[in-house]
């Protein structure tokens, strides 16, 4: 699939890169709204922020942008988070709440269906077939799934957003120690922020992969877009000084996920 974008390494690791993709279908965005076309909930610049990170991290990214739909969604629509503000598998407004189509053009069921098979599907062919490549090399694979969201959107939750969220399931998809050697690292970066199982505890991805006793480790990193963008508004720039310190930090995660050993 042209849209769906992979690159293979030799390491444990498999990068989830699922809302970095800002392309649409034609039919897709001529129903969109002026609030749609903005796209304002894409996870700008995180395949650049993860880029250089290691040759030797598989990558796996769609191109196709959440609004088409979203890859980190439950494919039968079941909520991640019942009872709290959420966007959903077509998602019909954006992080404010504020509606995405045009009126008279929300997708009905046969078309997310259509979606579902057409955009979401390839995503997770895609995914899976990497963490069977990287477990069938090395008897275990971690599926570290990569994020970000403005620090502040009340419809979604209260206040300022921790600068990092790690995301486990409240510690069902991965082995607790690589739970505890990441929180660990990000609670000791000077300047920064965390949280563990905050009000983001992995999306779909992490929940669907997450199988510790069959040697499949699933974290998922939200990282708050203060952190490495200039503004977190339009034209969403990436800060390369902010970006190049947060590095140093993914760095030292992603360093010690590779080094980890199943006991």
């Amino acid at each position: 699939m042209s849209f769906i974008e992979t690159h293979r390494g030799d390491s444990p690791i498999v990068l989830g890169l699922p809302h970095t993709g800002t392309d649409l279908p034609d039919d897709i965005a001529a129903g969109l709204n002026e609030t749609g076309r903005a796209l304002a909930d894409t996870d700008w610049h995180i395949d650049q922020l993860y880029a250089d990170l290691g040759t030797d991290l598989t990558r796996v990214r769609t191109a196709i942008h959440r609004y088409a739909i979203d890859v980190n969604r439950d494919p039968g629509g079941v909520s991640l988070y019942p009872g709290q503000n959420t966007t959903t598998l077509c998602p019909l407004t954006d992080f404010d709440g504020t509606a995405i189509y045009r009126k008279g053009h929300e997708p009905d069921a046969d078309e997310i269906t259509r979606r579902e098979i057409a955009y979401h599907a390839p995503y997770h062919t895609a995914l899976r077939a990497e963490l069977e490549r990287v477990h069938a090399l090395h008897g275990f694979a971690i599926l570290f799934d990569c994020h970000s969201i403005r620090s502040q959107i009340s419809f979604l939750f209260d206040g300022t957003l921790p600068d990092f969220n790690l995301g486990t399931n409240d510690g069902t998809t991965c082995d607790p120690e690589l739970e505890q050697n990441t929180a660990a690292i990000c609670a000791a970066a000077e300047g920064y922020s965390s949280v563990v199982n905050g009000r983001f505890k992995g999306g779909w991805t992490t929940r669907h992969y997450g199988q510790p006793a069959k040697g499949v480790h699933a974290l998922q990193m939200e990282l708050s877009q203060s952190t490495y963008l200039a503004n977190e508004a339009p034209p969403w720039t990436f800060d390369s000084s902010r970006a190049e310190r947060l590095q140093h930090t993914l760095a030292k995660i992603l360093n010690t996920l590779k080094t980890w050993r199943p006991t």
